[in-house]
């Protein structure tokens, strides 16, 4: 028998982003169980200009190792939605999926700094510690919110 893993996935995007994050979480599907769905955010892009993205994060289950999850998962589900890679990494995208944390270990050390990675994530795990903040990540988000313009979408997931 397999081992499960859980990972914590930040989802976005800022082309098409109504279509292409229900989609995503379709095919998301299709590896593992979602278990649990933040709201959908909107905010300003961060690093260039262009239209807002809208980030949701997802608590997903599945059998695949974290590399795994990339190789096998991620960057086909990103590819499938016309995801191009360049050398600008703030340039538009139909999808961008991201590991912030994996089994209860945290993936990366800049996101933390993020609020629309923090505020999705606090939704729908407000107890995960913060080791670089050294606060609940629910506090994290708190304090990022007042300083950061986010709003949530209703309905983009339903």
């Amino acid at each position: 028998m397999s081992e499960f893993h859980l990972a914590y996935l930040s989802l976005g995007s800022n082309i098409e982003p109504e279509v292409n994050l229900p989609e995503a979480m379709k095919l998301l599907s299709g590896y593992g169980d979602v278990l649990k769905v933040s709201s959908v955010w909107e905010s300003e892009p961060v690093g260039t200009t262009g239209p807002n993205y809208w980030n949701v994060c997802v608590l997903f289950k599945a059998t695949y190792t974290r590399g795994e999850m990339k190789k096998k998962i991620i960057h086909p589900i990103e590819a499938r939605l016309g995801r191009e890679r360049g050398e600008d990494k703030y340039a538009a995208r139909s999808i961008d999926i991201d590991i912030i944390v994996f089994d209860d270990k945290a993936i990366g050390a800049d996101w933390h700094t993020l609020a629309y990675v923090v505020v999705p994530l606090a939704e729908i795990y407000p107890d995960f510690h913060n080791l670089i903040t050294k606060e609940k990540i629910i506090e994290t988000a708190t304090r990022l919110r007042q300083r950061v313009w986010m709003e949530a979408r209703r309905g983009v997931l339903s």
